[in-house]
């Protein structure tokens, strides 16, 4: 491996322009002295008092005997009477005192003559060539400016990466957690990239590419980093977005300029980040269409990974949440031969990232991350890292001297369902009204065991809802049956259903709820084949081109027979939900009455508190006479 110098990868730090500074002094100086030649001779003329008259009024003064001394200064003459006052004139530069008939007759008068020739010559030099010297400056500033100018002209196709050199301090495994598999699978490259001749001798081809897919904040570009930084090897770093530009050619300018720098520096990595911006479908056939620029930019970086030897030690890692527009060429075997998904973290991969993002901070030993772990479910390595700084935060808030529980799960609260509202407050009536919608839901839930445990019930304003019930699982789940949906229907009609048992009519607040359980129903027919009347059978067609975990909606391809039963289906499921949820509340109304009394109360009832209400009273034993 080749010794890299400290500033090699230091492309902000510029050598001083010596000959700019200089220039810039020259200029300086001359406006100063310039400044200071004009200020003088100015100064001269308004502080000369002397009244100025004709040249016969001084020679009729000095024929008249009433001058005491004449002084020649240049061409300035000036007079002093016996008054004591003065007047001056001025001659032709070609005659001379004698001339005018201005000599001393007698003693009484006396004649001064300044010889002040090379101080007028150097006046008139600097005068006339200080101008010429500023405008030359000018000019010469301006051809600078132009050709600078012309050469970010030629520079504009250079790369823009961002270079990691080995020296910095830079990311390893070891602060990469819950992603155990993908570790595993990257190994190779880092050995690789430490040991090239090990593979090269035996026959083994470079990996040339290896592309990292999953959904966003789960650790694409942190994995790309952990592998320079295992490898101690230079990192150039850009975005997809960086090679297209509004001039034709600069995307594939500057993937050739990218690619030449890493070839300098082998072994090294080039991680693109957000690879779908330029590597979408050819023609015009992917999602967001064709354009000439991108697709020019795509078929530089083909050639470039087909241009690769086994002696170039460079590998492209990729990374993006859209492979399913990605264009085939792209995905072939020999340019990347390595796909890595990363999903959203388990129950057990959350604990480890806690504690990884916990390392800066005065953590209580108290802390149990197991617990904060099961609260967030669907959380990925980016949301957990947000939350334990939110923690920070509200613990620096409180003038706390470390980051307890309670502070942790504050912050789980406030990312997962937005900031509490004390602010928004509701009348009485509204306020029952919610305190009955949420305990509707948190008991159908408790009653039916198919749902998720209820970790809390809140009549406190959260984002757009004015009172929250919060399910949490007991473990992570990645299958779901047609009784799952049901029971989440029955509980989502729960709501709803007390509203109307308590107070005989239905408000706006469970218009979310419908839309979800509307949902849910959808997906078991058109999706999961969960209809016994249709059957097996899937309808509707994706839209192509979504983000993982984000669905852009379908298109009907079936007929309007089928879509009147679908309907029909959809809403015997949501109705048979509602019936359900009925049932169990009619059953239960003294404790939905009971529970919700007691949220009036406190506003919010933890798990703990919300169990109590259905633990077996025990009876005192009687002793046998």
């Amino acid at each position: 491996m080749k010794n890299i110098p400290p500033n090699r990868f230091d492309h902000n730090t510029k050598p001083p322009n010596r000959r700019q500074n200089s220039i810039t002094f020259i200029l300086l100086s001359a406006f100063i002295i310039t400044s200071i030649i004009w200020f003088y001779q100015s100064y001269n003329s308004d502080t000369d008092n002397i009244k100025e008259v004709p040249i016969s009024r001084i020679i009729t003064e000095y024929n008249n005997n009433n001058a005491t001394l004449i002084e020649s200064d240049g061409n300035t003459v000036t007079l002093t009477l016996k008054s004591g006052d003065k007047i001056k004139s001025y001659k032709s530069s070609s005659d001379s005192l004698s001339d005018l008939g201005l000599y001393a007759k007698t003693d009484e008068v006396d004649v001064e003559v300044k010889d002040n020739t090379s101080t007028i010559f150097w006046g008139e030099i600097l005068s006339s060539i200080i101008p010429f010297i500023i405008i030359i400056g000018f000019l010469f500033f301006m051809m600078k400016q132009i050709a600078k100018s012309s050469s970010s002209a030629f520079s504009f196709g250079k790369s823009k990466a961002k270079i990691f050199s080995k020296n910095k301090n830079m990311t390893k495994f070891s602060d990469v957690a819950g992603l155990d598999e993908s570790k595993e699978e990257l190994v190779e490259i880092v050995d690789f990239l430490k040991n090239p001749n090990k593979y090269t001798k035996i026959g083994a081809k470079i990996p040339r590419g290896v592309l990292i897919i999953g959904p966003p904040g789960t650790g694409k570009t942190l994995l790309a980093r952990a592998v320079a930084g295992e490898a101690n090897a230079p990192f150039f770093s850009i975005s997809g977005s960086e090679f297209v530009e509004m001039f034709v050619g600069v995307g594939a300018s500057r993937v050739r300029d990218l690619f030449q720098k890493a070839k300098r520096n082998s072994p090294s990595i080039i991680f693109i980040d957000e690879i779908d911006a330029v590597g979408r479908q050819r023609g015009g056939t992917g999602f967001g269409g064709g354009h000439d620029e991108r697709e020019q930019t795509l078929n530089q970086i083909l050639t470039e990974m087909d241009g690769f030897d086994n002696k170039t030690n460079v590998i492209v890692i990729a990374a993006t949440n859209r492979p399913d527009v990605l264009d085939v060429a792209l995905l072939r075997p020999g340019r990347f031969d390595r796909r890595i998904t990363v999903d959203l973290p388990d129950m057990l991969a959350r604990t480890k990232i806690l504690e990884v993002h916990s390392r800066n901070k005065k953590i209580s030993k108290r802390v149990d991350f197991n617990k904060i772990s099961k609260q967030t479910p669907g959380f990925s390595g980016a949301d957990l890292e947000n939350v334990m700084n939110e923690s920070a935060i509200i613990a620096a808030k409180k003038n706390s001297k470390e980051i307890k529980q309670v502070d942790i799960e504050k912050s789980v609260e406030k990312i997962a369902m937005g900031p509490e509202k004390r602010s928004k407050a509701l009348n009485q009536k509204e306020k029952e009204i919610t305190a009955y919608h949420e305990v509707g839901h948190a008991l159908v839930a408790h009653i039916i065991p198919e749902c998720d445990p209820v970790h809390k019930v809140s009549i406190i304003s959260r984002g757009m809802a004015l009172g929250v019930t919060w399910f949490l699982p007991e473990e992570d789940k990645h299958l779901y049956n047609e009784t799952k949906f049901k029971s989440d229907m029955a509980s989502l009609m729960g709501g709803r259903v007390a509203e109307e048992i308590i107070f005989g009519e239905v408000s706006t607040g469970a218009s979310n709820d419908l839309e979800r359980a509307s949902k849910i129903a959808r997906k078991m027919v058109t999706e999961y084949g969960m209809s016994k009347k249709i059957g097996p059978v899937v309808f509707g067609k994706k839209y192509g081109g979504a983000h993982l975990g984000v669905d852009l909606g379908t298109k009907n391809n079936y007929s309007e027979e089928y879509s009147k039963i679908i309907d029909d289906e959809v809403s015997a499921l949501v109705i048979e939900a509602y019936k359900k949820a009925y049932d169990i509340l009619t059953k239960h109304k003294s404790k939905l009455e009971e529970i919700t009394k007691e949220l009036l109360k406190k506003e919010t009832l933890n798990d703990e508190e919300f169990s109590s209400f259905f633990r077996p009273i025990r009876k005192k034993k009687t002793l046998k006479k």
